[in-house]
């Protein structure tokens, strides 16, 4: 039995099979795949966990919006970042015309003992404080990279910057935050 041979392709051929058009993803699924990751994203950018919920209603929102523009040969996690980096800024921007609330409940850990659960509260606020100290432009590419593991050239598109510009922003934010580490543990006499 001889098998069929493949279609040739010639230019011609690429050229048309690139104009089909490419539906978009499924709402749902990016949801669904995706919420927790921009809640936490959120909260990594500075918006309290109370508000954190609405705060990612309205990224998705924004992705529902905006889905049919999305280009399925690039990563999804930088471009759903972009929207949660503008969510978050619009959200420090209107804070200052919001009442000031209560602090966040402490995080809820599965079957940790109180001392690790305790340690593990402390080290989540030191390192959400620290991030609070950082510039948000290297924060934004803080948190991407070091964070998500996002490489830095899909940074540098994602936040519509050169890549010399991410690097730099990058090793700018690394200094800022380990600053900021510093500064915190001084004063809190923390080791």
């Amino acid at each position: 039995m001889t098998e069929r041979p493949s279609p040739i392709r010639t230019p011609d051929v690429e050229a048309a099979l690139a104009l089909q058009p490419v539906s978009p993803p499924d709402f749902a699924a990016v949801f669904e795949a995706h919420f927790d990751w921009v809640w936490s994203t959120l909260r990594r950018l500075g918006i309290p966990e109370r508000d954190c919920d609405d705060a990612a209603q309205n990224v998705f929102v924004a992705v529902f919006r905006r889905l049919a523009d999305y280009d399925p040969v690039r990563p999804m996690k930088p471009w759903l970042f972009g929207f949660a980096l503008r969510t978050a800024s619009d959200y420090r921007r209107t804070a200052k015309n919001r009442e000031e609330p209560q602090a966040d409940p402490p995080a809820r850990s599965g079957g940790l003992a109180a001392d690790a659960q305790a340690m593990a509260r402390e080290d989540r606020a030191l390192v959400l404080e620290a991030l609070g100290a950082v510039d948000d432009d290297r924060r934004a590419v803080f948190v991407l990279h070091e964070i998500d593991e996002v490489p830095i050239p899909q940074v540098a598109e994602a936040l519509g910057i050169p890549v010399n510009t991410a690097y730099s922003r990058l090793r700018l934010g690394r200094e800022d935050f380990r600053a900021a580490v510093r500064r915190i543990r001084a004063r809190t006499g923390g080791a």
